[in-house]
């Protein structure tokens, strides 16, 4: 492994050995840390407040603020819990979810024997949720390749660990998803990255073009499968996890209108980040990059 992959493990660990209460407050200080800094110096901070005046362009600028200083803090955590929920045994992992709603959801889907695809979005934490579903589900899940790709095995090993299949994001992969849920499996997909020019078409999110997956449509069309919403929300002080499970319009996500599937898509996200919280969105990903022709780059 090189010098990257070691010192990337080695936080993790470090990161392990504290209580969660202690590990988030250590998340909390250094996303206050990155709020505090410049937007020349601290990038996140940049693109969160470019995202979340673009989605709620009502709000006044202290209110912004106030959201761009809590997302911060929020992204902070996220970084930090990564050591325990990838390190720790997954009991210890597993007593973090502290309540579900919405388990007749993903219970009434799973009944159909048709499949079930859970669309998680980057909202809370989406590493536990995974954990969760593989702990009761046969899961299959898309996975790519990290930056570092002497992680590569080590990342297929924890997020496998309670028994879910890991599939690369190229043709293949997509042919073990369909196989799975034609079998019934349950496989959960991260909805809300740049697919790219060929893997999206522009679709509102926040009233504002997007360039959204076509391939989660594309797979409940062709299989028939059943879709819901879900994510594990922070809860306060590092005290765990409560999942949310919410339903999702298969039809008009399946629909054959690419636009149209992708716009109830990202409708039904936005529905989720507003029962969940606005602040454990990803806001700091450079969601609306790459614009249509005719719109303006609002990062530049």
């Amino acid at each position: 492994m090189d010098w990257k992959g070691r010192v990337f493990i080695g936080l993790l660990k470090f990161f392990s050995w504290f209580s969660f209460p202690v590990n988030h407050r250590l998340g909390s200080a250094i996303g206050y840390l990155l709020w505090w800094l410049p937007e020349s110096i601290s990038g996140a901070k940049r693109v969160t407040r470019i995202n979340l005046q673009t989605a709620y362009p009502k709000l006044s600028s202290e209110e912004i603020q106030s959201l761009v200083k809590l997302h911060m803090m929020q992204l902070g955590k996220t970084a930090t819990e990564l050591g325990p929920l990838w390190l720790w045994d997954k009991n210890r992992i597993l007593s973090l979810i502290k309540s579900v709603s919405g388990q007749e959801e993903l219970d009434r889907a799973f009944a159909q024997h048709k499949g079930v695809i859970v669309i998680c979005p980057h909202l809370g934490s989406w590493e536990i949720v995974g954990l969760y579903l593989s702990e009761r589900y046969e899961t299959t899940n898309l996975y790519e390749p990290p930056n570092i790709p002497s992680l590569e095995s080590f990342i297929v090993e924890v997020r496998g660990r309670a028994g879910a299949k890991l599939a690369p994001t190229d043709r293949s992969g997509v042919m073990k998803l369909i196989k799975a849920l034609k079998n019934n499996g349950v496989t959960g997909i991260l909805p809300d990255q740049d697919p790219g020019e060929v893997g999206g078409v522009y679709a509102p999110f926040f009233g504002h073009p997007a360039r959204t997956m076509t391939l989660l449509s594309k797979l409940a069309a062709k299989t028939g499968c059943e879709l819901v919403y879900m994510s594990a929300e922070r809860l306060p002080n590092g005290e765990g996890f409560h999942i949310h499970i919410l339903p999702a319009d298969r039809e008009a996500i399946a629909a054959e209108d690419e636009l149209a599937a992708t716009a109830a898509l990202n409708k039904g996200i936005e529905q989720l980040i507003e029962t969940v919280s606005t602040t454990q969105y990803h806001w700091n990903y450079k969601r609306y990059r790459h614009p249509p022709q005719g719109v303006n780059d609002i990062y530049k």
